[in-house]
């Protein structure tokens, strides 16, 4: 199974947002997830986390 990846302008679109905000909601909540840099200049979410603090937020089991 592969892995999805998210860029900071997915995410925006996700959460409609601007797409800085996941870099600050990085350095304000402990629980956002990190980044993964997969290769230079290329930083990207794993979706898998982005749903399991989504579902942590929410307050149910991811």
């Amino acid at each position: 199974m592969s892995k999805t990846y998210l860029s900071d302008l997915q995410i925006a679109a996700r959460y409609g947002v601007h797409r800085s905000t996941p870099w600050r909601w990085l350095k304000a909540d402990d629980s956002f997830p990190a980044p993964v840099s997969l290769s230079p200049g290329c930083t990207r979410w794993n979706l898998a986390d982005l749903e399991a603090w989504e579902a942590a937020k929410r307050g149910t089991a991811a």
